[in-house]
């Protein structure tokens, strides 16, 4: 039994492995394929989750300049806040000197009990109150007894004091000054309210910052999971993409040596025959045109 040739156990082993390897190149394109796709899947994500960070970090932005104006707002009303108290507290100081002058009559002719310039102070401060402390139905009703009371009070000791003269006109130009000095209070309460309003609609605004923001953090925090995702996906559809042209270069060789080999074994058929033609020729035989043709080729003949 005759062994095979080298060259044509070497082609059955290129065979084979142009096989292996062309099965290898399939799937691997196939899992190319499975890691492009993925790839493109996260990578669409996380545009999405970029879009709706953006989206929120603007939404943030704007909040953020819309609290910064309502502070504008409010520290701008503050400060007319403390213009009219300024203003106030200089004309109610022009009122104390007229009542300590009514204190000093009042003392010289034996007027005893709360000098009318005390009662009309805390009526003021309590009137102040009023107005500016959240009161419960209990204490304002409590405050407006005692308010009622006090005019009450500084009513009769005006009527007390309106017998002299001196005390009278005195009386008159104190009403005159805390009059002035009531409407720069009035105005002074109207700032102090608004600049409150604002102070509230700018806590409000920062908080609601606060919250937007902290869902742009999430959606940034999701951008970066699905895009460290997708980049594990690229990194394997690249090696994928390397194997296969290793691959590529791999079976080129193997082809080559294939149709080598294809041609050594035509050359050794053609041989045999040559050796076959050229047997029967030294047994007697007559060669054909045909047969010389073949001993040529086969390099027989030379």
């Amino acid at each position: 039994m005759h062994e095979m040739p080298a060259f044509l156990l070497d082609r059955e082993d290129n065979k084979e492995m142009i096989k292996e390897l062309t099965e290898k190149k399939a799937e691997l394109k196939n899992q190319s394929e499975e890691y492009k796709k993925k790839r493109n899947e996260l990578n669409a994500e996380a545009s999405t989750l970029a879009a709706k960070r953006n989206e929120l970090n603007k939404n943030t932005k704007d909040l953020i300049n819309e609290a910064q104006e309502y502070k504008a707002l409010r520290d701008e009303n503050n400060t007319k806040v403390k213009e009219n108290k300024a203003l106030r507290d200089e004309v109610n100081n022009k009122a104390n000197e007229v009542f300590a002058k009514i204190d000093q009559i009042r003392a010289e002719n034996n007027l005893g009990g709360p000098s009318i310039k005390d009662i009309r102070k805390e009526i003021d401060r309590l009137e102040f109150a009023q107005q500016t402390e959240v009161l419960t139905t209990n204490k304002e009703r409590e405050l407006v007894g005692k308010i009622t009371e006090l005019r009450k009070q500084h009513e009769q000791k005006k009527q007390q004091l309106e017998g002299n003269d001196e005390l009278k006109a005195l009386l008159a130009e104190a009403q005159e000054i805390r009059d002035e000095a009531s409407e720069y209070h009035n105005t002074l309460s109207e700032f102090a309210q608004k600049a409150q309003e604002y102070h509230d609609k700018m806590i409000t605004t920062f908080k609601e910052a606060d919250k937007v923001r902290a869902e742009s953090d999430a959606a940034h925090k999701e951008f970066v999971h699905f895009q460290e995702k997708a980049d594990e996906q690229h990194k394997l559809f690249i090696t994928a993409q390397k194997e296969i042209r290793d691959i590529d270069k791999e079976l080129r060789k193997l082809r080559k040596g294939d149709a080598d080999g294809k041609k050594e074994a035509a050359r050794a058929d053609a041989r045999k025959d040559a050796e076959d033609i050229f047997d029967k020729f030294k047994s007697g035989g007559k060669l054909t045109t045909e047969n010389l043709m073949a001993l040529q080729r086969s390099g027989f003949l030379k």
